[in-house]
This record gives structure tokens, C-alpha cells and sequence, in this order.
């Protein structure tokens, strides 16, 4: 989905067109979750179309889903259905032990409640 230019032209696509109707993949991604493309997916960047293509090669560093979705103009249930296929895909990863726990991690919360005082 192309971000519009000055003017507010741009392609103009249905999220749920990109999603094929969609609103969950099969692996569920939360907003902070850091992902990071595998070989599979190193090999397939360039040639991936789209949306999903932009994602790996933005994900050649590592990045968390809502940098994916600021930086692709996504809104972030699509960038959230689409990372979480190409993990699927085996295409992306990320670290499965931290993303299970039901519970922020306390590094998570120091940087908010840091935050929250600089404000």
C-alpha cells in the first residue's frame, strides 16, 4: 500500500485486500514483537512482491512490528496478518519464548515508565 503523495494520490488498496479478508494469521505477533528475516527469507526478499517483499527487506535489521507498520504505512492489523504469514512461511522470525508470556517484560517497563517521566 503506498503512502499517498503531497497531492493524496497515491494506490489506494483495501487492508483487507491485502489480507485476503483476514484480520488473524495463524501466528499471532504482538506490536512489540522484534522480527527478523531467516535465510529462507534472505534469499526470497528481492523477489517477494509487494507489501510482503517491503516487509523483508525492512526486516534485514531487526524490527518490531509497530516500526513495520509506521515505516510501510500499514495499518498495523495488516502488517500483523502479513508478518505473521511470512513467519509462518518461515520467510521471518522472532523470539517465541518472550512472545508467549502473558506479562510485559521488565525491561519493556522501565523504558515506558522512562518514558513516562520524560514527558
Amino acid at each position: 500500500m503506498s503512502p499517498p503523495g503531497p497531492d493524496g494520490a497515491g494506490l489506494r488498496v483495501r487492508p483487507y485486500a491485502l489480507t485476503g479478508g483476514r484480520t488473524r494469521a495463524q501466528t499471532d505477533i504482538a506490536i512489540e514483537t522484534i522480527l527478523v528475516r531467516t535465510a529462507s527469507g534472505d534469499v526470497r526478499a528481492e523477489r517477494m512482491p509487494m507489501e510482503r517483499g517491503a516487509i523483508l527487506r525492512l526486516c534485514r535489521e531487526p524490527s518490531s512490528l509497530a516500526e513495520i507498520s509506521a515505516h510501510l504505512h500499514l495499518p498495523l492489523g495488516v502488517a500483523r496478518v502479513l508478518a505473521g504469514d511470512l513467519c509462518d512461511e518461515g520467510l521471518l522470525d522472532f523470539n517465541r519464548d518472550h512472545a508467549t508470556s502473558d506479562r510485559p517484560s521488565l525491561r519493556l517497563l522501565e523504558r515506558v515508565f522512562d518514558g513516562l517521566q520524560a514527558l
